[in-house]
């Protein structure tokens, strides 16, 4: 197969393969040198699915999305091939057509009950009216115990997951800080080259979440029910201000006097406090999942908050802001694997959690004690 271009082979003759592991610079050239070998002979699973994500394969979508969010090595080597594949047809098609962006990702969340899956049918459906593609990250709630899955989103969005221009994707957080799941943001990066211009991602609705999401979407949207007053008040004043557009849902039959109350107050709440853009101001809007009602604003809010942004080039650098927020903490996530995959840096720590525990030494010395054996193991010099 040919590549795109010429830059794709070049962007890997300096890329690092992640699963080399930390050592002195002689073996970080030749790791580097190994990585290259890797992508210019690319297994043909990586290219069929490379050529199946072209032709909007849903069934190629999938296993590639399942490739990315494997723990197995070779698995995680084939999925950053894949994904480096991507971005290279993605940057040449860019510099064609200059226009970097060409996808609008929004994340929605709520508290439970709140009514986010009927919404996301129901506005999803809507969407596609629009002669949109649609594609839904659904993070289900697990147990931080077991990371086991609730249940499917896919049973809660019937007629959507019908459409052949939408693509449901439930996957369980497996107990994962704020309930995302940690490759969400690479499935992503996959169900846009599959042609899914609007990209849904629904949370838990509980903890971080809010804020692990509103980190890899271009627009935050919170979904609250028709209450006001105290249960207002209750709301953490974080999640108000990283929102966008603020949606009060069930604001239909017994609930609609509550409903324009919540817009009231949310609205007034909304004055004193920092909008996440100098160039939005965040709104509040009703809607009613259950009639449809307030769909078609909701969209139109959307739009506008897209053409402004993106005109005003914010859109470009969040993005940016967010893939090195993204780098960073799969840099954290990958060190922490390491760490707990090496059996000897493993016993070593199971000793130190004891004195930690007793008292014996504090967290910090503990810490710096892992570091020291992990980074001299390896022949790496910590920086002081």
């Amino acid at each position: 197969m040919k590549f795109a271009s010429t830059s794709f082979n070049n962007l890997i003759k300096k890329s690092y393969n992640p699963m080399c592991p930390f050592l002195n610079k002689k073996l970080f050239r030749q790791n580097i040198s190994c990585s290259y070998s890797i992508h210019h002979d690319l297994p043909s699973k990586v290219l069929k699915l490379y050529e199946g994500i072209k032709m909007k394969d849903r069934y190629c979508l999938a296993k590639a999305i399942t490739l990315v969010e494997s723990i197995r090595k070779d698995h995680k080597t084939q999925a950053q091939q894949l994904l480096s594949l991507i971005l290279d047809t993605r940057h040449e098609r860019a510099k064609e057509t200059g226009d970097s962006i060409s996808t609008f990702r929004i994340g929605l969340s709520g508290p439970p009950g709140v009514g986010k899956s009927t919404f996301i049918e129901r506005f999803g459906m809507y969407v596609l009216s629009q002669g949109h593609r649609v594609a839904v990250l659904a993070v289900d709630p697990s147990s931080l115990k077991t990371g086991g899955s609730i249940m499917g989103d896919k049973t809660r969005m019937p007629e959507l997951s019908q459409q052949d221009n939408a693509y449901i994707r439930p996957s369980a957080s497996h107990g994962t800080l704020g309930g995302v799941a940690r490759n969400t943001n690479e499935a992503l990066i996959l169900c846009e080259a599959a042609g899914y211009d609007v990209c849904l991602v629904e949370t838990v609705g509980v903890g971080q979440s809010e804020t692990m999401v509103a980190e890899m979407v271009d627009m935050f949207v919170l979904m609250v029910p028709p209450a006001g007053g105290d249960e207002i008040q209750g709301l953490k004043k974080g999640i108000v201000e990283i929102s966008d557009l603020i949606v009060v849902n069930k604001s239909d039959g017994v609930f609609a006097s509550a409903a324009r109350e919540a817009v009231t107050e949310y609205t007034s709440a909304l004055k004193y406090l920092h909008p996440s853009s100098p160039f939005w101001q965040p709104r509040v809007i009703k809607v009613s999942a259950k009639t449809n009602s307030g769909l078609d604003e909701s969209w139109k809010f959307m739009q506008d908050y897209y053409n402004i942004m993106k005109s005003s080039n914010e859109l470009y650098k969040r993005r940016g802001k967010q893939r090195k927020l993204w780098m960073w903490r799969q840099i954290t996530s990958e060190l922490l694997d390491r760490l707990n995959s090496d059996k000897e840096i493993r016993n070593l720590v199971d000793e130190l959690e004891q004195k930690v525990f007793h008292g014996e030494i504090t967290s910090g010395i503990a810490a710096d004690y892992v570091v020291d054996n992990f980074t001299h193991k390896y022949n790496v010099t910590k920086t002081n």
